[in-house]
């Protein structure tokens, strides 16, 4: 997990309105956390996946969900927030990335803020997870699909990517679609 991807950050504020400018670095990254998803799904899990990219754009830490045995809070972001507490200082948190397939959950857009994280970049949005649950007469989260500038408003946030989304619809469809 030592990967490195050169490019400088920046940073927008997003209200999750819509897509916004990713860069080519973002991009790629975003890509990583898309084999994640893909490697979640092939284990039979819900395919979500996630990598923490500190200031010097090395990757930490990625993860993908591990729901499947019932413990529905085992989300990739939700780890990287435990893990990001026990291995970075505050300063080093703040400076993070975490770059994810799928817009961070309530309970992982609370944790994130929480713990001190930076910038978060998504793939696909909640929104256009639910839209899909919905066009395939899915059952919809137990948990309200927030955005996450609603529940954690001081995050940098950009997203979604539009070029993930045929991707990420069919990852989504393939585990969730009834």
């Amino acid at each position: 997990m030592g990967s490195t991807l050169a490019g400088p950050k920046t940073h927008r504020k997003s209200v999750n309105s819509g897509p916004v400018a990713i860069s080519d670095d973002d991009r790629a990254r975003l890509s990583r956390c898309v084999e994640l998803a893909r490697e979640a799904l092939d284990d039979g899990d819900e395919p979500f996946g996630s990598i923490l990219v500190d200031d010097d754009g090395r990757t930490r830490f990625e993860d993908r969900n591990r729901v499947k045995d019932g413990d529905h809070t085992r989300h990739p972001e939700f780890a990287i927030a435990r893990w990001a507490v026990d291995n970075l200082t505050p300063a080093e948190r703040a400076a993070a990335t975490v770059y994810t397939s799928g817009e961070h959950c309530p309970m992982c857009a609370a944790a994130h803020a929480w713990v001190g994280l930076g910038r978060i970049v998504y793939a696909a949005s909640s929104e256009q997870l639910t839209r899909w649950l919905a066009e395939w007469g899915s059952s919809p989260s137990p948990v309200a699909p927030l955005p996450i500038t609603t529940v954690a408003p001081r995050i940098d946030v950009d997203g979604p990517a539009p070029e993930f989304s045929d991707t990420m619809k069919a990852l989504y469809e393939a585990k969730f679609r009834s």
